[in-house]
């Protein structure tokens, strides 16, 4: 059975550092782009630049905090993707949400998932995006590409989601945000 985007999912997906439910966090939403392609589907992510406070050299979808000015989390997703790289909004066909990410960073962050129809004529902020990148649909939705880590934070052991690709380290929110999405496809559960 198919689940849809906006159904819930076990906290293990959505909150892999147990960030407790009672910490305030800010609220954000990220686009998580397929991109429709002849030859396959995608999925764009961005390699932030390195001089970044938070987050900086990780892969991740384009996206960020929520303004007052967003009347959704689809507004901030857009908004944040044609800021950072240049994407059309009008390129981009809304499917649904994924279950709420917490992050052990103080976020909150909604993923938006959308249909993104080339060509794209991207524009990237250099401030924040040092390139980007789209690997494979198929392979980032391959649960054989899904490997687990352990790592100490904060004096704790954390689990996490990676999927390495081609020289990139996909990795944390990003990864665990695309196995809710093979979740969501799939209509399964995560070992």
């Amino acid at each position: 059975m198919r689940r849809r985007f906006s159904e819930g999912f076990p906290a293990s997906i959505v909150n892999e550092f147990n960030v407790p439910d009672d910490q305030v966090l800010t609220p954000a939403a990220v686009l998580v782009p397929i991109i429709v392609r002849p030859s396959g589907a995608t999925i764009l992510l961005t390699q932030r630049t390195a001089h970044l406070r938070d987050h900086a050299g990780q892969v991740s979808f384009p996206g960020g905090r929520s303004e007052e000015s967003d009347a959704s989390p689809e507004a901030t997703a857009l908004r944040e993707a044609e800021e950072e790289v240049g994407l059309d909004p009008a390129q981009v066909e809304i499917l649904g949400r994924l279950p709420e990410y917490r992050t052990g960073t103080g976020f909150v962050v909604t993923p938006v998932v959308g249909f993104v129809t080339p060509p794209l004529n991207l524009k990237l902020d250099d401030f924040e995006v040092a390139e980007v990148f789209e690997p494979p649909l198929e392979f980032l939705l391959d649960r054989a590409n899904h490997q687990r880590h352990k790592i100490e934070a904060r004096g704790a052991i954390r689990e996490f989601w990676a999927m390495p690709w081609q020289g990139y380290y996909i990795w944390g929110a990003t990864a665990g945000m695309l196995v809710s999405l093979c979740s969501v496809l799939f209509g399964d559960e995560v070992a």
